[in-house]
């Protein structure tokens, strides 16, 4: 089950990668819920301006 929902802006509890995509953003907003992963978490897709990121949901707080 998921805890947040499309559209809804959260925040990343750490950093991603950086790779110039995602330099400064503050909150990133949600775009897909996806299958959890082998260890049952849920999973989403988040959006900062056109670059997409895919996150588990303990890496991310509303």
């Amino acid at each position: 089950m998921h805890r947040f929902k499309i559209g809804q802006r959260v925040r990343l509890l750490r950093a991603p990668v950086p790779d110039g995509r995602f330099t400064g953003a503050d909150s990133y907003e949600i775009v897909r819920l996806m299958p959890a992963d082998q260890t049952g978490e849920a999973a989403y897709r988040v959006k900062s301006g056109s670059a997409e990121l895919a996150v588990r949901e303990s890496e991310i707080r509303s």
